[in-house]
């Protein structure tokens, strides 16, 4: 499975980012879960969601600088 591009994460809106940002922290939570109970058969997923939670994360920093910019620019 490739690592998702993050101009996947750009195209999704506010609402739909907020989500995926969630459901990627309760499947590290998950992860996390089954390492411990040694349940864990495929170690790299660790990799992947650490990885797509960083560009979800990413996408709404830069959101929200650029809604404070904006801001900042109007007064």
């Amino acid at each position: 499975m490739p690592l998702p591009k993050i101009s996947e994460a750009r195209e999704l809106s506010d609402d739909k980012l907020a989500e995926e940002i969630v459901a990627v922290k309760k499947q590290l939570f998950q992860l996390r879960l089954q390492k411990a109970t040694r349940q864990l058969d495929k170690p790299h997923q660790f990799g992947h969601a650490r990885h797509r939670l960083a560009q979800l994360l990413t996408v709404e920093t830069e959101r929200k600088r650029a809604e404070s910019q904006r801001t900042k620019e109007e007064q």
